[in-house]
């Protein structure tokens, strides 16, 4: 016992935790590398395979059908199994299926390709957080969270210059081989240098102490009899709407409306990504666990604040002429939603019991999915296409401009009406696609009336 409680304390040991914070920083760092370097590239897909919007969207969708069946399974599996291999052996599946997709030569190779990224980083969310729930008390797990998941910020710009610069210079497909292949070798290292915590090591529990991992009816259960976790999980739903609305299409927006190249399109798209998330995540981290020391509910307060700002400073960059003031709203627009992320992950580990964590967690980020790539992508190419459909003068839209675009040897007068067309669509419907954060943050606001019961609740239990 004693030398399972000594080797558990040099788990907890700051060297060793800021080990752990850099090899999953990095795991996160490919992790949205791989799965936005599609965003960026996918205007050259579309020529390449003359696809509409909604072929696109669908493709997008794809990613998302294997991460909504298998992300709650494998947060499951985590709650009773080696976290560490799981996240490492997901790791290296989404890194392999990323070089598939540079290798596709169809439409259906690449939605296989895209099925397996789904698959493999379905297992970051709930593993990640329920072994940062072992290594952080309550109050520092947000903050935790937010500096694994720079990541995310550093690797869309990664994934965005990498696949812009692919895109214009060489093939779009060197983009996926050349961010496939280092992901393999982060795998490997979280092998090798990190441990399996005890659960519930930082709250001082013994394995007699530790809640039984939960089957999915009873982790279901518990969310539907807490009504703070419920709301938190309806909030999640539409705020993945709002953020893959612009995520899958804001690349494509700005090559459109404001005729950029792919290079430049690629590397705008990337920091407006690394500054407005990387600005999010830590706000919204740091300063909802300072603030939920005066008060829990300020978690789910922060998180609705940041929500109901975003659209509107949405709605006025993708209304904007200039490319400086677009930029400019939109990045301010992403800061402001993204402060919702890493503090509902904390409410949620904070809501849950060491049985159920890494479930609760896979819940949440499946229901991003599902209403973010599974619905959002498919969604706004559907209406993206009808509305450029109905404002072409021209004639029938799909037919005078395949894949949007006018045939080669059409005259201007074609060529920049199917250009028109095209770049309208997409802005207004993406101006309706970010309302959602609206209705995100309702149901945020409805979680905090709960917060303070389920606060008090849990300081007696401890």
């Amino acid at each position: 016992m004693t030398s399972v409680n000594t080797a558990g304390q040099r788990l907890l040991s700051p060297a060793y935790r800021r080990r752990f914070l850099f090899i999953m920083f990095c795991v996160c760092l490919f992790d949205f590398a791989d799965r936005n370097v599609f965003n960026v590239t996918q205007e050259s897909i579309k020529a390449e395979f003359q696809l509409s919007d909604f072929g696109m969207g669908v493709l997008a969708a794809a990613f998302a059908v294997l991460f909504a069946v298998v992300g709650v399974p494998i947060g499951r599996l985590a709650d009773r199994r080696n976290r560490k291999v799981i996240v490492a052996a997901c790791t290296a599946l989404w890194s392999a299926s990323t070089m598939v997709c540079g290798m596709a030569g169809s439409y259906l190779a690449i939605a296989a390709g895209r099925i397996g990224v789904g698959l493999g980083e379905a297992g970051f969310t709930g593993p990640v957080s329920s072994l940062v729930s072992d290594h952080f008390p309550r109050r520092r797990r947000a903050s935790a969270m937010g500096i694994i998941l720079l990541g995310t910020p550093v690797g869309i710009l990664l994934g965005a210059n990498l696949g812009g610069w692919a895109a214009e210079y060489h093939n779009w497909r060197l983009a996926f081989l050349l961010l496939g292949a280092p992901g393999l070798l982060v795998a490997l290292c979280l092998l090798i240098f990190l441990r399996e915590p005890p659960r519930g090591l930082v709250d001082g529990m013994d394995a007699a102490q530790r809640p039984p991992a939960m089957g999915m009816m009873a982790a279901l259960g518990v969310v539907a009899r807490n009504p703070a976790l419920l709301w938190i999980m309806i909030g999640a739903l539409a705020a993945g709407f709002g953020m893959t609305t612009v995520s899958a299409f804001l690349a494509s927006f700005l090559r459109r409306s404001h005729e950029l190249s792919p290079a430049s399109a690629g590397a705008l798209f990337g920091i407006i990504a690394a500054i407005s998330q990387s600005t999010g995540f830590l706000g919204g981290a740091f300063g909802t666990d300072w603030l939920s020391g005066r008060d829990a509910r300020w978690p789910a307060w922060g998180a609705a604040i940041g929500l109901v700002c975003a659209p509107p400073l949405y709605w006025l960059g993708l209304g904007a002429d200039s490319t400086t003031m677009a930029a400019l709203c939109v990045m301010l627009a992403g800061a402001s939603q993204a402060c919702f992320f890493t503090p509902t992950i904390g409410m949620i580990q904070n809501l849950t019991d060491t049985g159920m964590r890494a479930t609760g967690t896979a819940l949440f980020a499946m229901l991003t999915v599902l209403g973010g790539y599974f619905c959002a992508p498919p969604t706004i190419g559907f209406f993206s296409d009808r509305i450029a459909a109905g404002m072409f003068a021209l004639g029938d839209f799909p037919v005078l401009c395949p894949g949007g675009a006018a045939p080669p040897g059409s005259s201007p007068e074609l060529v920049e009406a199917c250009a028109a067309a095209l770049a309208d669509g997409l802005q207004q419907a993406m101006s309706w696609g970010v309302s959602a954060f609206l209705l995100a943050s309702v149901c945020y606001l409805i979680a905090s009336r709960y917060m303070k019961a389920s606060a008090a609740t849990d300081g007696a239990e401890r």
